[in-house]
């Protein structure tokens, strides 16, 4: 590492101001700090701070999502070899996965670093390491099958047009991964996860991959019945509650498993890096939304609603709920920043996810629309509760 540190310190001055390389100075600076902790320290007087900077901070995150990026990469290439009628052993599946996984995170980060580095060099600024987390976290939303070239239009608008407009991070007021994510939703529906999940199958006979689709538990349980007989559905189609808790049956890379996700959000809780009231403020949402129409469907005996019939439980481990309510909904940029107002915004989200999957059949997920929905609302949360507090304190007399 002495040998690569002393490169760095004698190639600087030719990307620091005046130097040849003036220009590219954010790539430089983002290749160095990719291998070394920032050596930047006070020069004036000393002021309050903590050792927890922006580069900790997207690394903790990062490290937060390698269980759900794991798992996903296994649970792909599980479904694939289960479909194509392949070995499922633990090196066989991994290898699949990996193959299928690893080029839509590689064009998810190439495509957005491209935009990062464009804006910071015409902007002349540092290479936000937010994108660390953004580059990431989007490939993780979307369905195995989805075409590499979609990829990168749908991180270039989450990049452009969801943080970069607006002045880049800690300016946007939505997600950026989300936004991305929500343009493809709208842009190319067929194959985004929602009423049917996309799987890669693999032509034993060929080299050609081929791909078919199947119901997502929440399209399985948008069907009129009772109570029992939806839970019985879903048990029927292979979704039972233990399987959708551990996550391995298709649908997004990283979303199916609610167990990774609670293993992320322990480390992301306990470094105080995510909020545990946005989690808990989801959750509470959630079965607030649920419980009333599942009591009116038991005393009934049907529902003309079908959602309304569906156990409370199954909505928190069902569909990307887990993955959106602990990655994306505690981002710290667009989530309120206010204690009060990190508890409304996470049972609105819980609440309107629920809202959403009942009555709106053509958005089965419900929990991106309804994240997305409440960053809009989030600096009007803290500003509500800002002047809550200032009209309780003392005057000065």
């Amino acid at each position: 590492m002495k040998f690569l540190k002393k490169i760095f310190d004698s190639k600087r001055k030719h990307f620091a101001q005046g130097g040849r390389f003036e220009k590219l100075h954010p790539i430089f600076e983002a290749t160095e700090t990719f291998f070394f902790i920032p050596g930047i320290v006070t020069k004036k007087d000393a002021h309050v701070r903590d050792s927890l900077d922006l580069k900790r901070l997207m690394s903790m995150v990062i490290i937060a999502l390698i269980p759900p990026l794991f798992f996903g990469i296994y649970n792909t290439g599980f479904q694939s070899n289960i479909a194509s009628g392949l070995p499922v052993t633990f090196i066989a599946v991994s290898l699949k996965g990996l193959r299928i996984v690893l080029p839509v995170i590689i064009v998810s980060y190439v495509v957005g670093f491209f935009w990062e580095i464009l804006f910071a060099s015409i902007r002349k600024h540092s290479i936000s390491e937010g994108f660390l987390v953004t580059g990431l976290l989007f490939p993780l939303t979307l369905p195995p099958t989805i075409p590499l070239w979609q990829v990168a239009i749908g991180i270039s608008f989450g990049v452009v047009i969801g943080k970069e407009l607006f002045g880049g991070t800690g300016r946007n007021f939505l997600n950026p991964a989300l936004t991305g994510r929500a343009f493809l939703f709208f842009a190319y529906p067929i194959k985004m996860t929602g009423g049917a999940v996309w799987t890669v199958v693999s032509n034993v006979n060929s080299s050609g991959v081929d791909t078919f689709s199947g119901a997502t538990p929440l399209a399985v349980s948008a069907v009129q019945g009772t109570a029992s007989f939806i839970e019985s559905l879903l048990a029927k189609a292979g979704f039972t509650f233990p399987k959708l808790f551990f996550g391995l049956y298709p649908g997004s890379i990283g979303g199916t498993s609610t167990l990774m996700c609670l293993i992320g959000a322990c480390l992301l809780i306990f470094t105080g890096i995510a909020s545990y009231r946005i989690m808990i403020g989801g959750v509470l949402g959630v079965l607030v939304a649920a419980y009333p129409g599942y009591i009116m469907s038991l005393v009934s005996g049907n529902s003309t609603v079908p959602m309304l019939a569906l156990h409370p439980l199954y909505h928190l481990v069902m569909g990307g709920f887990a993955f959106g309510i602990i990655y994306m909904a505690t981002d710290p940029v667009s989530a309120p920043g206010m204690n009060t107002a990190k508890w409304i915004y996470g049972f609105a989200i819980g609440f309107l996810t629920v809202l959403i999957r009942i009555f709106n059949p053509a958005f089965p997920e419900g929990v991106m629309l309804a994240i997305l929905f409440m960053n809009l609302f989030s600096p009007l949360l803290d500003y509500f509760e800002i002047n809550f507090r200032l009209k309780k304190r003392v005057p000065n007399v």
